[in-house]
């Protein structure tokens, strides 16, 4: 059953508000001051909430900005009901995410259809909140097992082989086993480092005092370590011929250190997917208050909808194209940039250019 807390000074009204709302076949929950209306909010989590703005010790507003600065409360539907018009209390309480703001006195009618269009609406934002859970968990399903498995694998049958065989292998064939060791091993690394990675910045996200942190590194001279990343990525598939740098030396308000993650992972996905022999350019400009990057390659490209989609573990098309990679790089970096307080965008043109454009405060 849908439940309702309707948080309301004056008896009369709140148990009229109880009532009427009962007769509609809702769990309603009663509360006479704003501190009960929160401890009943924070044990209950009722699905929506009336509120009166004019109250005792704790009023109306001061009610909503407590739920919406906790966790379990921020998204439940809130209604104000007040007897005050003034335009002020109006952008006040929206300003604060009330999702609503009726006058009273309303009628039966208007506090009807006000609670049944954000019941409406939480229930399509929840439906859509589930769907992208269940095709992330579909995801994670799909690559994760394999991403592990498969270095895991290589590392497991070459061990067994150089284990079982010692004395009859020869050095060259020694080398080639334990080169093939090492590299299942670093992907492997680099697969974990970056899960937890990703974990981290979505704790960070949520704390205030780590974000602040964040924001307050600034790395003076960028030219030189976007080279070094890029030139490190390149050397790595064999692609220094491919790359292009056209590095305008600037400041950027970021750690040297995620600036060259950011880069990294960029320019991996770029080479990654795109063909050898097929240009990777790597553009930067300085501004008075901010700084770009743009990494653009020639090679498969997004669709609008893929662009969309961006988000941890997701791989487009992997049925189709075989590919090594969580998934998680552009999904790092896109969390990165907006912790930091910059913007991600992806522009392409699918089978022809794709453009990952960075732009952080200087």
């Amino acid at each position: 059953m849908t439940k309702i807390l309707v948080i309301e000074d004056e008896e009369a009204i709140r148990e009229n508000l109880i009532e009427l709302l009962e007769d509609e076949k809702y769990e309603v929950m009663g509360a006479d001051n704003g501190r009960v209306g929160i401890e009943l909010a924070q044990k209950n989590r009722p699905d929506l909430i009336l509120c009166d703005v004019m109250m005792p010790e704790l009023d109306g507003h001061e009610v909503l900005k407590k739920l919406r600065s906790h966790r379990e409360t921020e998204m439940i539907p809130f209604i104000f009901l007040t007897a005050k018009t003034e335009k002020g209390d109006l952008r006040t309480g929206m300003v604060l995410g009330a999702d609503d703001y009726l006058t009273k006195p309303c009628t039966q009618d208007e506090l009807i259809e006000a609670i049944s269009v954000r019941l409406a609406k939480k229930a399509v934002i929840d439906k859509t909140s589930q769907d992208k859970i269940d095709e992330l968990r579909s995801s994670i399903l799909y690559s994760l097992p394999h991403e592990l498995r498969t270095p895991l694998t290589g590392i497991m049958g070459f061990s067994e082989l150089l284990i079982n065989e010692c004395e009859e292998l020869q050095p060259p064939e020694i080398k080639e086993m334990g080169d093939a060791i090492y590299r299942s091993s670093q992907r492997l690394y680099r697969l974990i480092q970056n899960f937890l990675l990703y974990a981290d910045l979505e704790l960070s996200a949520t704390n205030a005092e780590q974000v602040k942190v964040l924001r307050s590194h600034h790395t003076e001279y960028t030219q030189h370590g976007i080279a070094e990343a890029c030139q490190k990525k390149a050397a790595a598939v064999e692609r220094e011929a491919d790359l292009q740098l056209d590095l305008q030396e600037g400041s950027a308000k970021i750690s040297e250190v995620k600036l060259k993650k950011i880069v990294e992972e960029l320019v991996e996905n770029a080479f990654k997917f795109s063909e050898p022999g097929t240009p990777v350019q790597i553009v930067t400009r300085a501004e008075t208050d901010r700084f770009s990057l743009a990494v653009i390659d020639r090679g498969r490209g997004m669709t609008r909808e893929q662009i969309t989609k961006v988000g941890a573990y997701m791989q487009f098309e992997r049925k189709i194209y075989e590919q090594q990679g969580s998934g998680l790089g552009l999904t790092i970096a896109k969390r990165m940039v907006e912790l930091h307080g910059g913007q991600l965008i992806v522009e392409s043109i699918p089978e022809q250019e794709t453009t990952v454009r960075v732009v952080l405060l200087a």
